[in-house]
Formats: structure tokens, sequence, C-alpha cells
């Protein structure tokens, strides 16, 4: 089954407002899908296509430094979080 482009817009919408919303937490990618309630395997996918437009930033590492496995971290970019927080108000 295929997705429409304007679905797939709203589910990155959904995306960047559950990154906004968790903030400063930066979560997994396997909690974004949970929470969105989406494969994911596609919301990986996603992901990749927004950071690629610099709205998202994967984190690799832990706090410590040493280098995840398997899985990424993800949080907003600055200037997207700032765009985010003057909407809020």
């Amino acid at each position: 089954m295929r997705l429409s482009q304007e679905k797939k817009n709203k589910i990155t919408e959904q995306i960047l407002s559950f990154l906004y919303h968790s903030f400063p937490e930066q979560p997994f990618t396997a909690q974004i899908a949970r929470e969105i309630a989406r494969d994911e395997e596609f919301i990986k996918r996603l992901l990749f296509e927004i950071k690629e437009k610099n709205l998202v930033i994967p984190i690799r590492k832990n706090k410590k430094g040493e280098v995840f496995s398997k899985r990424l971290k993800w949080r907003l970019t600055n200037r997207v979080y700032d765009i985010y927080h003057s909407q809020q108000k």
C-alpha cells in the first residue's frame, strides 16, 4: 500500500511535533514509531528524508561518547525548535 505525499507530510508533522514536545529528551527511532503508531522502518525512512531538509539531527553517540551499535536518537535542529517555540506563544 502506498501513501500519498499529503499523508506522508502529515506523519512528518506528527514526528516533528513529538520531537518538539519531548525536548530536551532525544528519543530513539523505536520510541517515535511507537508514539505515532507506525512501522519503525517507515518512520526511519521519513526521519532520514527530513534530515536531508535539515529539520532533524541524528544522534549517534551516547552521553559517554560511545557510538550506538544499531540505534539512533533524534532531535530537532535549533532553527526548527525556535520556530516551533515561537509558534507556541
